[in-house]
């Protein structure tokens, strides 16, 4: 500790990303990044952007991402002051806490979900309350009509992959009239409904997704919020009041060149889902219970091997899972869905394992 830090960060517990090991050739499942490039239109574009000499980066980028945010407006078929654009989902997600949810009733999200959200509220002094998961690790709508001054939820939800219908949805946004209801929609490209269709019925909701997982640019850190103007518009003051330029130009060459390839993302995600299909079966066929998943990673525990030991044993195999020391899933590894040989390679691990 330093007697120079201020106040709050001795009380901060920090997010802990998935390790990035420094091997040569890991199998690396425990991120849950995409196993497949990017368009190779993406390659091109940020080379075209580069240039010859790389001059362009001695210019700063566009401070509003105008061109990308109006490719994924159409996309989309909202406007683009519907459309807002960050450094990555997280980068957004902490705008969202700053600019929608500090008020004076707590926000309401899930016990078990993704482990940004309290450090988002302690990071932002905002008062959250998490509702427990059902036994069946699904997200019940009517748990969440108490007073509150928000509702944040993952649809698919993380790190269990279980998704709500966009009924179940729409029965939430019902529910709570009053305050922001966020839909973090990070995997939804994997077997969801995304709810940005509803967002010209509803003024309260805000749909926030990425490209780190189904267009395969975790390394470039691309993120979106879709809502009501006036949402998008808190979000920017904060932004702007932060960070002015948050996309480089290389960000928005790549993610814009994405969406200008519907037939490579559409592969991509369709491969993913049926190794994901494939590998639920095959785990099954072990002896594991997987919770049903519409993301890029499965949900698996094993009722007579500790998984914690099994996340040891594979990591010893140079295979990397996810293993979170966490009440009600310290018995579950969380997968991510690699390519066909990787995926064969963790079955044929864990059969060595368990016997």
């Amino acid at each position: 500790m330093s007697r120079f830090w201020s106040d709050i960060v001795h009380t901060l517990t920090p997010y802990v990303p998935g390790e990035q090991p420094a091997l040569a050739h890991p199998i690396k499942l425990n991120t849950n990044e995409n196993p497949y490039p990017p368009s190779p239109r993406v390659v091109e574009a940020v080379r075209r952007e580069l240039g010859e000499d790389g001059a362009t980066l001695r210019k700063y980028p566009d401070p509003t991402a105008r061109a990308l945010r109006e490719a994924v407006a159409k996309h989309h078929g909202l406007r683009v002051e519907q459309v807002f654009a960050g450094n990555g989902s997280d980068e957004v997600l902490a705008h969202a806490f700053a600019a929608l949810l500090k008020h004076e009733a707590p926000i309401l999200f899930p016990d078990i979900t993704y482990s940004f959200y309290p450090v988002y509220a302690q990071l932002y002094g905002v008062e959250y309350r998490a509702i427990a998961l059902n036994a069946d690790f699904a997200i019940d709508v009517d748990d969440y009509r108490a007073p509150n001054g928000g509702v944040l939820l993952p649809n698919p939800n993380a790190p269990t992959g279980r998704a709500l219908p966009l009924s179940e949805i729409e029965v939430l946004l019902k529910q709570n009239p009053d305050v922001p209801v966020i839909i973090d929609e990070a995997y939804v490209d994997f077997g969801a409904e995304s709810a940005v269709n509803l967002i010209d019925t509803y003024p309260n909701l805000l749909v926030v997704q990425t490209t780190s997982k189904a267009r395969s640019l975790a390394g470039m850190r691309v993120g979106f919020a879709f809502g009501d103007a006036a949402l998008i518009e808190g979000l920017t003051r904060v932004k702007d009041s932060f960070n002015s330029y948050p996309l480089d130009r290389l960000a928005q060459a790549a993610a814009l060149a994405s969406y200008e390839d519907q037939a490579w993302f559409e592969e991509s995600c369709a491969k993913v889902v049926e190794s994901r299909d494939r590998m639920t079966a095959q785990l099954r066929a072990l002896g594991f219970d997987v919770v049903p998943s519409a993301a890029n990673f499965v949900f698996a525990k094993h009722p007579a091997h500790d998984a914690a030991t099994l996340a040891a044993a594979l990591k010893a195999k140079e295979i990397f899972v996810r293993h979170f020391k966490l009440p009600r899933i310290d018995q579950h590894l969380r997968i991510s869905i690699g390519t066909p040989a990787e995926c064969d390679a963790l079955v044929a691990a864990l059969k060595e394992l368990i016997g």
